[in-house]
């Protein structure tokens, strides 16, 4: 359970970054929708793959592996779960004051979206993740997490796929969705664009707080600090 803790807000924050939902909807709505659309979740899957198992033969050394704290977590986990912590906070301060969404891409980039096939999309997905600083630190205090829980390879290697695949489930939603629905899901997909331009501000808000305080407590916690 401790170690869901950790990994849910993770979960979350890769979920819902709201440019990534917004591509997600304009390359299913393509002349490929379902085909496109899925490259470019399995381009971002594809990187996570990747980095979890690069980062995960990092935190099996003897040298991090042993340098445990009494209650189970390395420093680095703790000092990456800070990281973390400051992202988040950062995220909402800035969404408090206004300031313009760091991870928004420029109107006429996202406009040549409709010409992109499968092998652009998949692409695509790999180089956001590849460029994007948080999501390196995500995937690698998710991927610290896990090992200081001490799993048994096989199971460590479960509950990665899983991270990739819950924080993967609002795109694969939005895909499955027009997939079943193709004539109706329209309304669907206005309908979620709809609402995550009117709450994003709010949204951001709300999660970088209280994910922010939780993860600054808990990497505050693992250094010592109290």
């Amino acid at each position: 359970m401790e170690l869901w803790t950790t990994l849910v807000p993770l979960i979350v924050g890769a979920a819902v970054v709201p440019v990534q939902l917004t591509i997600t909807v304009l390359l299913v709505r393509g002349p490929h929708g379902v085909r496109t659309a899925s490259a470019w979740v399995a381009g971002r899957a594809g990187v996570m793959l990747v980095q979890g198992a690069l980062f995960g033969f990092v935190f099996a050394s003897p040298a991090v592996a042993g340098a445990e704290s009494d209650d189970g977590t390395t420093p680095i986990t703790s000092a990456l779960l800070l990281v973390v912590a400051i992202l988040f906070l950062a995220g909402a301060l800035k969404q408090l004051l206004g300031h313009t969404d760091p991870d928004a891409a420029p109107p006429k980039w996202m406009s040549a979206l409709d010409s992109f096939g499968s092998g652009r999309a998949f692409l695509l997905g790999a180089g956001l993740m590849l460029i994007s600083a948080k999501f390196w630190v995500f995937t690698l205090t998710a991927v610290g997490a896990i090992a200081d829980d001490q799993p048994g390879a096989l199971e460590a290697a479960a509950i990665f796929l899983a991270y990739i695949m819950l924080s993967s489930a609002t795109h694969l939603g939005i895909i499955v969705t027009v997939a079943a629905a193709p004539h109706r899901s329209a309304a669907v997909l206005d309908a979620v664009s709809g609402w995550l331009a009117r709450h994003n501000r709010v949204l951001m808000i709300v999660i970088g707080l209280v994910f922010g305080i939780w993860f600054a407590i808990k990497a505050l916690h693992g250094l010592g600090a109290f």
